[in-house]
C-alpha cells in the first residue's frame, strides 16, 4: 500500500539513542552521473541516491543513448550502485527529424545540467517537467548557452524548451547565478567536453559558491577514464535526523542520564544533546549543510547565504519550539538543572532567504504559514523570518508538494502532539524511506509511531516508503 494521503506523527516520550543511515547526496549523485556519462570507460558510482530527482536524471541519460545499469545497495535502501558507460564526450547521434524528450520532473539539477548536456549532442531535445519546474528560473543558463552559439527555443525562457544540440563549440561565456548556482554548475560540467571557459557572476552567497566549488572539485577528482566514485550521505537529509535528536533531547531531558558537567558546572557540552547521529556524516566540506550540527543550540541569527543551505529550513522549525534554546545540564551540585541558553526568550532571525522562494515551493511563506498554524510567533519581513520560541500545538500541515516542508514538520511531530502531514509521499524527491527512519526501532531508527490520520491505524513499515 502507498503512504496514506495524510499521516500523523505520534510524539516520542523518551530519549532516543540512534545512529541512522541517510541516502547519498542528491547534489553529488547528479553531478557524478553527468561526469560519468561524459567520461571514457565504465564508472561505478557507489552509495548513489535513488530517488525521484536521480531517477529522472538516469532515465534522461538513457534517452540520450547512455548505458546506465542500476543495482541495489547493501547498506541503504534508497541508495544504489550505478554503473555508467561513458560516451567519451560524444553523445550518440540522433536523426535530424527526431525530437528526444527529456523529462526532468521538479529536479532543478536535472533541468539545468541536462540543458547544457543536450547542447553537446547533435539533435533536438525537448526538456520539460512538472508545472512547478516550468515556473522555476532557466533564463540565466539559456542566455549563457546562446552566447556560446547554441539555439534554445522557449516562449518565456523557462521550461518547456527545445535545445538544438550542435556538439562541442569552444568559447567563453558569462553566467549570472543570482537565481541559481546550478546554471554555473551545468556549464562547468558540460564545459569539460564543450571546452567552455565559464565566468561566474553574482555568487555572493556562500551557499551558492559552495555548490559551484563542489562542482569544480568533483571535476578535478572524478575518474574520467573509468573507475569508482563513492558518494557521501546527504547532509540536508541528515539535518532532519540531527534536528529530531535535538528536539527529543530537549523534550525528554528529565530522562537524561550520564551527562557530564561542563567546566563551569552548569553548561552541557553540545554533543550530549545529540543522542541521534547520522552514520558517516559528510567530511569532504563539499556540502554546506554538513555544518548543521555546529548550529545547535541555535544562534541568534542564521543566514541562508552565509551559514546554511536547505538545512536552514530545519533550523527555522526548531527555532519555533519553546525548548529550543534550553538544555538540561548538571548544576554545581551535580543535580539536573534546566539551563536556558543566552537569549532563549528572543527570536532567532533567519536572513537572506530569497532563494527559498524560487525552489520546490515558495518556502519562506510556506514555513511562516505552517508554523503559525501550530501556534508559533513568526514575522516575515522581506527575505527575513523572525521566529520566537512558542508553545506549539498540532495542526494539519500543507506540504505544497515540497519534500523539505514534509520532513521539517514531521520531526516537529515527534515532540508536538497532533501534527498531521498532508501528501507525505512528496519525500520521494530526495529521501523515499524518510518515514522508515522515523519508525524503525532503535538503534537504527527513532522508534516513532506513524498513523494514517484518517483511518487511525498504525502505518506498517512496508507502507512507509514513498513511491
Amino acid at each position: 500500500m502507498p503512504l496514506p494521503e495524510v499521516i500523523e506523527i505520534v510524539p516520542v516520550r523518551r530519549l532516543v539513542r540512534a545512529e541512522v543511515t541517510v541516502p547519498g547526496s542528491k547534489s553529488i549523485t547528479n553531478r557524478a552521473l553527468v561526469l560519468a556519462a561524459l567520461g571514457d570507460g565504465m564508472t561505478v558510482l557507489r552509495h548513489a541516491l535513488w530517488s525521484e530527482d536521480t531517477r529522472v536524471m538516469v532515465e534522461a541519460l538513457r534517452a540520450l543513448g547512455i548505458a546506465v545499469e542500476v543495482a541495489a545497495d547493501p547498506h541503504e535502501n534508497c541508495n544504489r550502485t550505478i554503473v555508467v558507460r561513458g560516451c567519451g564526450g560524444r553523445l550518440p547521434m540522433t536523426s535530424g527529424a527526431e525530437l528526444i524528450d527529456l523529462y526532468v520532473g521538479n529536479a532543478g539539477t536535472a533541468a539545468r545540467f541536462l540543458t547544457a548536456l543536450a547542447c553537446l549532442g547533435r539533435g533536438r531535445y525537448r526538456l520539460y517537467g512538472t508545472d512547478r519546474m516550468h515556473q522555476r528560473p532557466q533564463s540565466g543558463l539559456f542566455k549563457a548557452l546562446r552566447g556560446l552559439g547554441y539555439t534554445i527555443e522557449s516562449s518565456n525562457d523557462r521550461l518547456p524548451a527545445i535545445v538544438h544540440g550542435s556538439g562541442p563549440r569552444p568559447g567563453r561565456c558569462r553566467v549570472e547565478v543570482g537565481e541559481s548556482s546550478q546554471f554555473a554548475s551545468a556549464l562547468l560540467l558540460a564545459g569539460t567536453v564543450g571546452q567552455w571557459t565559464v565566468e561566474v557572476a553574482g555568487s555572493e552567497s556562500m551557499e551558492e559558491q559552495g555548490y559551484i566549488e563542489m562542482t569544480r572539485r568533483m571535476i578535478e577528482c572524478f575518474p574520467r577514464t573509468g573507475g569508482e566514485f563513492v558518494i557521501e550521505p546527504d547532509a540536508s537529509s541528515g539535518s532532519y535526523l540531527v534536528g529530531a535528536g535535538w528536539l527529543l533531547a530537549t523534550g525528554n531531558a528529565a530522562q537524561t542520564s550520564g551527562l557530564r558537567a561542563g567546566t563551569g558546572g552548569v553548561t552541557l557540552p553540545e554533543e550530549n544533546a545529540r543522542l541521534v547521529s547520522v552514520k558517516d556524516w559528510p567530511k569532504t566540506n563539499w556540502q554546506l549543510d554538513a555544518r548543521f550540527p555546529k548550529y545547535l543550540p541555535l544562534p541568534r541569527e542564521i543566514s541562508r547565504a552565509r551559514d546554511l543551505g536547505d538545512a536552514i529550513m530545519t533550523a527555522v522549525v526548531l527555532a519555533a519550539d519553546i525548548d529550543s534554546g534550553r538544555i538540561w545540564a548538571l548544576d554545581r551540585d551535580r543535580r539536573r538543572a534546566y539551563v536556558p541558553c543566552e537569549g532563549c526568550d528572543r527570536p532567532v532571525v533567519f536572513t537572506q532567504l530569497g532563494r527559498l522562494r524560487l525552489q520546490e515551493c515558495e518556502r519562506v511563506a510556506g514555513l511562516r504559514t505552517e508554523l503559525q498554524k501550530c501556534g508559533a510567533k513568526v514575522v516575515e519581513s522581506g527575505d527575513t523570518l523572525e521566529v520566537w520560541p512558542s508553545k506549539l500545538h498540532g495542526a494539519e500541515i500543507e506540504t505544497y508538494n515540497d519534500h523539505r516542508m514534509a520532513m521539517c514538520f514531521s520531526i516537529l511531530g515527534l515532540k508536538v502532539p497532533g501534527v498531521k502531514i498532508k501528501n507525505p509521499a512528496c519525500v520521494k524527491k530526495t529521501f523515499p524511506d524518510f518515514y522508515v527512519k522515523l519508525a524503525q526501532p532503535e538503534p537504527t531508527g527513532l522508534g516513532a509511531t506513524i498513523l494514517d490520520a484518517h483511518a487511525g491505524r498504525i502505518v506498517g513499515m512496508d507502507d512507509l516508503i514513498a513511491e
